[in-house]
């Protein structure tokens, strides 16, 4: 079923012939999956390569509304997307291309990344989607990040030793000075405790020495707390749609979330962000699979992503589940390091979206979410849009 067919008619036969065994050369070669569908959403052309990562025959896509191949929110809500685009020419995902999730037949869901092409033919307007699977791409990606874990571990391993031993080494003589003056002042006071006058001045000299050393030791933690929390992050304009998309694809990736209930709501007119994309997506993976865990035993799994505007220059995230809840004293120490209800967990995750967020101005809180979970919500600097500035 092929939506150029008609065009036959006008090429002699033998041309004719050629067309159609070139475009089934080329649906069988092609590395990616290449869909072709109509204004309607209806597919027209589905290759051997998407038979294959979706599960559906040519004969059986063909035909068929392209919105079976997406998972919820983009399933309910593709007809409207399109229906805007066809109204008002306003692209979100057309010649710009996005990483999200699509649906198998069997209903599992697996990362893509999708090209969009857009075609105005005889026929009407066709739109054309390139799709490469990142399932194994992330595979690899997972392995690789193991290792440079490994090597990052051993890495930090020799950095503590070498650091503690910087660290003794700048401390011990501050820390000799106070125990000497110590001694000092001590040797100076009589046996009921009171210096005899002529050795007033003198131990007040020693505890003055003992304060400024001890003030000492203050400042090189101080220093070395600000070395260790230094980073120099990479602050770019961002839309805030294309990073809650991207994560909530890799956060989703293999954690056998057939059933969850998962819905997108952003706000269109708090979406340009100035942020580090690379830190505000590990906050939200972060919190994303939290999520996910926190549900796995809940009959009713729902995981809710929205924003929204917060003052004339912040933008408030909230990410929410329908999980059993925080504990009351989990929910006292939630973003301090080290602490967590996890059996496997560390205890750093929250800790270090705390820190990414505050670095970028934001503050980040927990609350009980409509749904009976937990809510996480965390703020963000919005940016102005280039044609305002």
């Amino acid at each position: 079923m092929c939506p150029f067919a008609d065009s036959h008619r006008k090429q002699p036969p033998g041309l004719a012939d050629q067309s159609d065994a070139l475009q089934r050369t080329i649906l069988a070669t092609v590395p990616d999956a290449l869909i072709v569908i109509d204004e309607d959403g209806t597919i027209r052309m589905f290759s051997e390569t998407a038979a294959r990562m979706f599960g559906y025959s040519d004969q059986e896509a063909v035909g068929q509304n392209v919105k079976i191949l997406m998972p919820n929110p983009d399933r309910d809500r593709h007809d409207s997307y399109m229906q805007h685009y066809m109204e008002t020419g306003e692209a979100h995902i057309i010649g710009i291309g996005r990483v999200t999730n699509a649906r198998r037949r069997d209903g599992s869901t697996f990362p893509i990344e999708l090209a969009i092409g857009e075609a105005l033919t005889e026929h009407g307007r066709l739109f054309t989607g390139f799709i490469r699977d990142l399932t194994e791409v992330q595979r690899a990606e997972r392995r690789l990040n193991d290792l440079q874990a490994e090597l990052s571990h051993i890495s930090r391993v020799s950095a503590m030793g070498s650091l503690a031993s910087a660290l003794a080494h700048e401390l011990n003589q501050p820390l000799t000075a106070i125990t000497s003056y110590a001694e000092g002042a001590r040797s100076l006071l009589g046996d009921d405790g009171t210096p005899a006058a002529d050795h007033i001045e003198m131990v007040r000299e020693a505890l003055a020495e003992a304060s400024v050393q001890a003030l000492r030791a203050g400042q090189i933690v101080r220093r070395l707390r600000e070395f260790i929390s230094r980073g120099d992050s990479e602050k770019r304009l961002e839309r805030l749609r294309r990073l809650v998309t991207e994560a909530s694809a890799l956060a989703l990736t293999g954690t056998g979330t057939g059933s969850l209930d998962f819905n997108i709501r952003l706000d269109q007119s708090a979406d340009l962000v100035l942020v580090d994309r690379i830190q505000i997506q590990q906050v939200l993976l972060n919190l994303i699979r939290n999520a996910v865990e926190a549900m796995q035993r809940s009959n009713r799994q729902i995981l809710e992503i929205r924003s929204r505007r917060s003052g004339r220059d912040m933008v408030e995230v909230l990410v929410a589940d329908s999980g059993p809840g925080l504990e009351p004293e989990i929910a006292a120490v939630l973003f301090q390091p080290f602490n967590t209800s996890k059996e496997k967990g560390m205890g750093l995750g929250l800790s270090i979206s705390r820190t990414i967020v505050e670095a970028h101005g934001g503050r980040i809180w927990a609350e009980p979410s409509e749904f009976g979970g937990t809510a996480f919500h965390f703020t963000l600097p919005l940016a102005e849009e280039p044609g305002d500035v």
